[in-house]
């Protein structure tokens, strides 16, 4: 590993360049390549006085600093804190050095507004010395240094600042507490021998790697789906078994957990070439990133299925439900919620993928809920309930596809905005909407459900029309992809209509 530590004080002979050089002697006696970067010694104006940085000629030491930083696998700036955030030496130096093209890259409006940092394969760690307690710093203060430090200058530029640590109050200190800063400074330079993160980080990071991976936020769907199924059979069978209701609960969430896991698995191709990756598009991204690998993706499949079938097999049997229609909706539900990406099925990549997640997601786990709980597959009742919910979901997963479509087109992956367009998906997304609503409106008119829709699902009707009405305002006429979160959130809290209200009526 390579150490590039650069002290920020102005005076050499400080505290902080005691704890660099303290710092320093901990990396090598780890045995790392260490270089040091002292900011007072470098010759460079502080101020931009261009329009862009990049139109002011780098000195040379602002070069060779800029070498060093290309260098440097991990970065360790060394500072005071004064008036709350760095000396303006540092500060001035962070201005001439992180340059555009050299920290970070800007897009503009026609290839999606935003930026992306050129210094991720990095990280860095930030020691500060201060004249106040480091928990006032922290917790009254809020520390706007370390923040600006850490996310606007070095996150803007793709560097993971790993460690902060505050020392303090400098003024009052003893030489035994200064003794023990600069052993302590010591240690952490003899830590990197075992990488740049603490174990309880590394633990936190693959925590929520994992975490990012499972994508959390597609499981209520599911869920409300399934408890509609279960209350709709408790209520024409009158067996209630909370056993039954929590272990199919389980089979479904490890059967979303494998589903979401071979998504990002098989679909790695498509979603490295996303530029407009989102909350709800372009995957958790944590195969792009390297926060996690191939290897680890295949075991989290791996235990997923297993913990599916032992949960699904529990619940077979001991809940009231017939076991051969239990097995059979399960079964089904598992090949195509699976099938959406993986072959042979590879549903997603024939334009079938949008009506395959409405159906799983609706149907097949409204299914699943009503035949644990003792219901039968072949009661009109589950199906007919479903019908509007799963017309309600097509129309967030189709314009899911609209962020994604150059990267999936350049796939092979046939979504409905790759086959038809952005245009094409944004009709779709209005035509199944109006049939959620059209279709909800009947069920209570005729009591189609048995009261599960009520006149409550009126309201769906306004947000309809708000949803087309944006629909039509961004892309009605759009042919390029890009961000799209507020639509994407319009027409998610669109389906709570169709999800809420039966759930609601059958508890």
């Amino acid at each position: 590993m390579n150490v590039l530590i650069v002290l920020g004080h102005p005076r050499t002979d400080s505290l902080c360049g005691a704890l660099a050089d303290a710092y320093r002697d901990g990396a090598l006696e780890a045995g790392l390549e260490v270089r040091k970067l002292v900011v007072a010694d470098c010759e460079f104006d502080p101020d931009v006085r261009e329009v862009s940085p990049t139109d002011q000629p780098l000195e040379p030491d602002l070069r060779a600093a800029q070498d060093s930083i290309e260098w440097a696998d991990h970065l360790v700036f060394v500072y005071p804190n004064w008036w709350g955030t760095m000396p303006a030496r540092l500060k001035g130096f962070f201005d001439r050095v992180f340059t555009p093209g050299f920290a970070f890259v800007e897009y503009d409006e026609g290839e999606g507004a935003g930026h992306e940092g050129l210094l991720d394969d990095k990280t860095a760690e930030l020691i500060v010395t201060m004249d106040m307690p480091p928990w006032v710093y922290r917790w009254i203060y809020r520390q706007p240094g370390n923040n600006a430090v850490k996310r606007a200058t070095l996150g803007y530029a793709g560097i993971r600042t790993t460690r902060v640590t505050n020392l303090g109050p400098v003024e009052e200190s003893t030489p035994e507490e200064r003794e023990e800063w600069l052993e302590k400074a010591t240690r952490l330079g003899e830590r990197l021998a075992s990488g740049p993160d603490s174990r309880s980080t590394r633990v936190r990071r693959r925590a929520t790697a994992w975490l990012k991976a499972l994508r959390l936020q597609f499981y209520p769907m599911a869920w409300v789906a399934y408890t509609i199924g279960a209350l709709a059979a408790v209520g024409s069978s009158g067996v209630l078994s909370s056993t039954t209701y929590w272990l199919g609960f389980a089979f479904l969430f490890f059967l979303e957990a494998a589903t979401v896991l071979s998504n990002e698995y098989v679909d790695y191709p498509t979603d490295r070439e996303n530029a407009f990756a989102g909350p709800f598009t372009g995957g958790s991204q944590v195969l792009v990133d390297g926060t996690l690998e191939f290897d680890d993706l295949r075991r989290g499949i791996g235990v997923a299925l297993a913990l599916t079938v032992a949960f699904g097999g529990a619940a077979l049997a001991v809940g009231p439900g017939s076991l051969v229609a239990g097995t059979a909706v399960m079964a089904a539900l598992g090949v195509l919620a699976l099938g959406y990406t993986v072959p042979p099925l590879e549903l997603s990549y024939r334009t079938l993928g949008e009506l395959d997640v409405a159906v799983t997601h609706s149907t097949g786990v409204l299914l699943v809920g009503y035949v644990l709980l003792g219901g039968r597959a072949t009661d009109p009742f589950p199906w007919l309930l479903s019908v509007p919910f799963l017309l309600s979901v097509l129309p967030s997963i189709t314009l899911a596809g609209v962020p994604d479509r150059e990267a999936d087109r350049a796939a092979d992956k046939e979504t409905i905005a790759v086959r038809f367009g952005v245009d094409g998906a944004a009709r779709v997304a209005v035509a199944t909407a109006g049939l959620a609503c059209l279709t909800a409106l009947v069920w209570v008119a005729f009591d189609v459900a048995g009261g599960a829709y009520d006149p409550l699902v009126l309201l769906s009707v306004p947000h309809a029309l708000g949803l087309c009405w944006l629909l039509r305002d961004r892309l009605w006429d759009r042919t390029t992809p890009g961000r799209i979160d507020g639509l994407m959130a319009a027409a998610l809290s669109f389906l709570g209509w169709f999800g809420v209200v039966p759930l609601l009526n059958l508890l």
